[in-house]
């Protein structure tokens, strides 16, 4: 070995040393002078690369406070003009909703649980969103070159913010859906923070390089493969959780070095505007350009305009399955990775042994929590038919109980009210029991909100339409069943595969359940808890959509992979290409002889490796 090789060797080991072993070996110094030479030469070299590594470790826990005030009509004081019968195009009814100088498409932003008007919002034409498109690229090469502890400083500098406005945060959210401050904490805030927490600690393990094995052939080089942000990414996110779902896929974007634009829904363009204005403060706070993130608000024909815009690089929807298929579509034109979460029909699996008066509780937060506005939500409830009157005595009066407002929030809009009572009303023609609810609901102090009254149904079987298509509702539908299996293989004849959860005594017979279910996440005696844990991907099957969003697999997704690989002792051997197969090829058969040896040597075993090392060797002399 040359003495540069040997210096190259020796500055390897230092480097490999940890910081443990090095204060090991200071605490108790080694007998011969040489060996303290080597602990100290390997204290200097290692030292500036650990005072690197504490001075990241202190940016990425910097949080930086910003003043972001809370809008005056989300306010509990407030109060806005009732509209009649309101929905997104009620200015067209009521011209005098629109401000004096009005040009262009507008929509109509109001309280679901009130009809309270909020604001009359301009809509951004096609060039607007293509200008915004073209400012989030534009400032996405810089912030591709922040480091991780950057990118962690400015998410914690988000969650700081969360915690700190947190009743403002909540306030805004159930003024533009109507739902409680209850079911605001559970799906707005608390899955937020896990997002956080989840990315800052493990996001940089995540995208740094990551080593990947070797064969033989190539154990003189190292393989990597790099994760490289995407550039300009979209997310199109439903109306359900308005805070969430718009900072879910900014998160995960800013922490992968991406830019991003959110196309919300026009149900909660008031409120989205808000929540991104906070995180555009955040950014500027803490000195970056706000321009990597935008925010699109607008009617379909001009969002078919958005995921057809070159400059995309990747796709995420949240939403129906119709629009699912041609968000889908439009992406593949221009050849833009997708991840698309579309609906569920979740069940719950209730195994013979289930202690019923336990779960009962999270039967009811997984029926009810965000009045059944939630992809995951309990849609649907197996339950043996020698226990079904049990669990109707069990839960029949707690759904009587539910104070509509109180613990159960509005709809999003009037507009499914007409189908629930259709979806109630066949059911009940073909043999199911109506015992609760099954209509619309007229609050007494909100006469014009969208309130469905909390509904429990019995006696429903697989084949009924409400049994079929998602409700997104308060509406606890029971399905008995005689047979498990049976009953495993008509749930997995269904369209949808999003969630689920099964309930018994046995852990055996509850993953023989969950084994057996054909969807993307599954709960044992709990209720959708595989989305609060975010290093778990989240996501379903079948007609439920496909591609991850959250863990590790999400994270990457954002990202493309790059492979590198290089010498592993870098100028000191490197790859030369052997005489016998060097161009221009010897005469004879010393090319096929040498390659047919490697082969051998290589993939072979045994007396064939020895025979093939040895002609390898014979024809290289030669």
């Amino acid at each position: 070995m040359s003495l540069e090789a040997a210096a190259r060797a020796w500055l390897s080991w230092l480097s490999a040393l940890t910081l443990g072993q090095i204060w090991a070996a200071l605490c108790n110094p080694p007998d011969t002078p040489w060996k303290t030479a080597l602990v100290v030469g390997a204290f200097i070299w290692t030292a500036p690369e650990y005072y690197g590594k504490f001075k990241a470790w202190r940016r990425g826990r910097k949080r930086v406070k910003f003043v972001y005030p809370m809008p005056k009509e989300a306010a509990s004081t407030w109060h806005g003009e009732v509209i009649p019968n309101p929905d997104l195009f009620a200015h067209t009814r009521n011209p005098a909703l629109l401000p004096s100088n009005a040009s262009g498409e507008y929509i109509t932003c109001y309280d679901p649980s009130s009809g309270e008007h909020i604001e009359t919002r301009r809509l951004p034409s096609a060039d607007d969103i293509a200008r915004q498109v073209a400012r989030a690229d534009a400032a996405q090469p810089k912030w591709a070159r922040t480091t991780f502890a950057q990118r962690a400083s400015v998410l914690r500098s988000i969650k700081a913010w969360i915690l700190r406005d947190m009743d403002s945060i909540v306030a805004v959210a159930c003024r533009d859906t109507g739902k409680t401050r209850v079911d605001a904490v559970f799906g707005e805030i608390l899955t937020t923070l896990a997002k956080i927490d989840w990315l800052v600690k493990n996001g940089e393990k995540v995208l740094k390089p990551e080593r990947r094995a070797l064969s033989l052939l190539l154990a003189h080089k190292i393989s990597e493969v790099h994760y490289e942000p995407l550039g300009t990414v979209l997310a199109c996110v439903s109306w359900n959780y308005s805070f969430h779902n718009a900072l879910s896929p900014i998160l995960a974007a800013l922490m992968a070095g991406d830019a991003i634009v959110v196309k919300c829904s026009e149900q909660v363009a008031w409120s989205s505007d808000w929540f991104l204005g906070g995180v555009k403060a955040c950014l500027r706070a803490c000195g970056h350009n706000a321009d990597i993130v935008q925010l699109a608000v607008c009617l379909p024909s001009v969002a078919e305009t958005l995921t057809t815009n070159p400059t995309i690089k990747h796709v995420t929807f949240i939403g129906s399955e119709p629009v699912g298929r041609k968000v889908a579509a439009a992406a593949a034109s221009i050849l833009a990775g997708t991840t698309i979460e579309l609906g569920g029909k979740d069940p719950a699996f209730i195994l013979p042994s289930a202690d019923m008066k336990f779960f009962a509780s999270t039967w009811m937060r997984g029926a009810f929590q965000s009045a059944g506005q939630n992809c995951i939500g309990v849609e649907l409830f197996l339950v043996p038919r020698v226990r079904q009157e049990e669990f109707i005595d069990l839960l029949l009066p707690r759904v009587k109980a539910l104070r509509v407002g109180t613990d159960v929030g509005a709809l999003i809009s009037h507009a499914p009210i007409a189908r629930l009572e259709r979806l109630v009303k066949d059911a009940e023609a073909s043999g199911a029991r109506i015992l609760a609810g099954g209509a619309q609901y007229i609050h007494p102090d909100k006469t014009q909100g969208a309130y469905f009254a909390p509904t429990l149904v019995a006696d429903v079987s697989l084949d009924m339409e409400i049994a079929r298509e998602e409700l997104f509702a308060p509406v606890m539908t029971v399905v008995p069943y005689d047979d498990i299996d049976e009953a495993l293989a008509k749930l997995r004849a269904g369209r949808f595969g999003l969630g689920g959860s099964v309930y018994g005594a046995s852990r055996k017979e509850c993953m023989h359940v969950a084994q057996s279910l054909q969807c993307g996440m599954v709960s044992l005696n709990d209720f959708g808890v595989f989305y609060l844990n975010q290093d778990m991907p989240f996501g379903g099957v079948k007609a439920s959509g496909y591609g991850r969003f959250a863990g590790p697999e999400g994270l990457r997704g954002l990202c493309y992979p790059k492979a590198v690989i290089e010498d592993r002792f870098f100028s000191l051997i490197r790859t030369s290409i052997p005489a016998p197969v060097d161009f221009p090829l010897p005469a004879g058969d010393k090319p096929w002889i040498f390659l047919r040896g490697l082969v051998f040597f290589a993939y072979g075993a045994g007396v064939a490796r020895v025979k093939g090392l040895l002609d390898v060797i014979r024809m290289a002399v030669a």
